[in-house]
């Protein structure tokens, strides 16, 4: 079996395992407390809940998995098949709520789906370098840097709204994406022994990002239903990701000049499925625990 089809089967693994973990953080971040909390709070009271850690303990398996799957394929690739999770999140959080998934919520998971694999077949993503160059990386950091920030300057002023969460959830998307683009880096230091894996500053920036990123995963999980927060956030780390695969580790897209029309067009229907499933919140039925987080927290 080639190395992109082994790193397909555990993307696909993670997905699922990833899919599960999120269903159960968001269950904690809701039903923590019923005080309006700011997101340093939030989190500092999820790590007291046991229920937080198994869901963390259970995300650990698709992040693991992940990292396998980065170590054999390219970002572009793993990153595109981690999408799946939505359609594996959709029915389990359906299952634990009681709450069933509308049929319009699972035409446009299938949409987003059928745009994923458009993405993979028609894409034929390669790998590139497993590290970036730090020149590179500073200029991610400016462009980047502001744009998560006003997203979390918005997602305050819109506190008890869906758009707060999904506003919350492109900053945790963005840096769930600058994560597996790191976490390819750090893979590729283990062939060198453990000295080479401590010695690299990706590891230490890796630890901080992941860290970030599950502190703004839990604000936007709390801050409205998983169909507001979760598409988002779905899509926005494979985005990123796979953009950073490019610019940062020179990866490529090579679909052809007529593919180029079908790959346009999926990433147009997963942007447009996003949305769709995001305003479904405004039809979903009031979620269980607190709107939001309080606009001046953390």
């Amino acid at each position: 079996m080639a190395k992109a089809d082994i790193a397909a089967l555990l993307a696909l693994g993670a997905a699922f395992f990833i899919a599960i973990g999120d269903v159960i953080h968001q269950r904690s971040a809701q039903g923590v407390t019923d005080e309006p909390v700011g997101h340093l709070e939030l989190f500092t009271r999820l790590l007291r809940d046991r229920q937080w850690w198994l869901g963390s303990l259970v995300a650990a398996v698709g992040f693991g998995l992940q990292a396998a799957a980065l170590g054999l394929g390219s970002v572009l690739l793993v990153q595109a098949l981690l999408v799946t999770s939505l359609l594996f999140a959709l029915p389990i959080n359906a299952r634990s709520t009681g709450r069933p998934v509308t049929s319009a919520q699972w035409v446009w998971a299938a949409v987003l789906a059928a745009a994923v694999a458009l993405v993979v077949i028609v894409g034929n993503p390669t790998p590139g370098h497993s590290r970036g160059a730090f020149e590179v990386w500073t200029v991610v950091i400016a462009v980047l840097g502001p744009v998560l920030v006003l997203c979390v300057l918005g997602a305050r002023k819109l506190a008890g709204r869906p758009a707060a969460a999904v506003l919350l959830a492109m900053v945790s998307g963005a840096l769930w994406g600058v994560f597996a683009v790191l976490t390819k880096g750090v893979v590729d230091r283990f062939g060198h022994g453990v000295w080479a894996v401590l010695s690299a500053p990706e590891l230490y920036v890796w630890i901080a990002v992941a860290v970030a990123a599950t502190a703004w995963q839990q604000s936007a999980f709390r801050a409205g239903s998983l169909a507001a927060s979760l598409p988002t956030m779905t899509i926005a780390e494979p985005v990123v990701a796979s953009v950073l695969g490019v610019m940062v580790l020179g990866e490529t897209l090579r679909p052809g000049e007529r593919g180029w029309v079908l790959l346009i067009a999926a990433v147009v229907a997963m942007v447009v499925a996003t949305v769709a499933l995001a305003r479904s919140e405004a039809t979903a039925a009031a979620p269980t625990g607190v709107a939001a987080a309080a606009p001046g927290g953390g």
